[in-house]
């Protein structure tokens, strides 16, 4: 049966609402919102292989005089990246006195080439695709897994690798770290974040 997850943003305004369903791997499609750095919508379509490696991500964002797209699709000989934009999305960002995002997707797609999994920025349902797909769950605790990921910011989708550290820290808790951030997730038994300090917590239905 599909599935229906819910996250508030603990950091900023904001939500996301994903339906999935994990007959083999996984399919899913969602919506994210938030406000900062500005007013976005974001829409995105996942695809992923029975093993949980990543076969497709397609991403929309918008705003205010703005919309931008980039589609990855990973093949037998490294992934694809396309891209879209309309309007100024930097314009909006630096009205609004941030830096520019630059320019979506990446101009070398070959630095993804170590990826099997994929990041959307501030999406929680993401962090569950290596912890599936490496088997998070069955491992001992404190053993730590090193991955590399096709980290997609958003609202500009720059597409850059990115190297994660996922450790298991016992039943429902998982610890991420990239770079000098850690958090420790709290999981459902299938993976799924219920937790994740500082950016989401899951909201399910009364």
């Amino acid at each position: 049966m599909p599935k229906s997850l819910f996250w508030a943003r603990t950091d900023t305004a904001g939500c996301e609402h994903v339906v999935l369903d994990g007959g083999q791997g996984l399919t899913a499609q969602g919506v994210a919102l938030a406000v900062d750095p500005i007013p976005y919508t974001c829409r995105y379509r996942l695809a992923l292989a029975p093993d949980w490696s990543t076969d497709q991500l397609e991403v929309e964002a918008e705003g205010a005089g703005w919309s931008r797209s980039v589609r990855l699709e990973r093949g037998r000989d490294g992934w694809r990246v396309r891209t879209g934009e309309e309007g100024d999305l930097d314009a909006a960002l630096s009205a609004a006195g941030h830096p520019p995002a630059g320019l979506p997707g990446t101009d070398d797609p070959g630095r993804l080439d170590d990826a099997l999994d994929v990041d959307l920025g501030g999406s929680p349902l993401t962090n569950t695709l290596p912890i599936r797909r490496i088997g998070l769950g069955r491992l001992p605790a404190d053993m730590a897994t090193a991955v590399t990921v096709a980290w997609v910011l958003l609202p500009g989708l720059a597409v850059v690798p990115a190297e994660q550290v996922y450790t298991s820290l016992g039943p429902g808790r998982v610890r991420y770290a990239s770079g000098t951030f850690t958090a420790d997730l709290e999981v459902d038994p299938e993976g799924f974040v219920v937790r994740y300090p500082g950016l989401a917590e899951r909201v399910d239905p009364r």
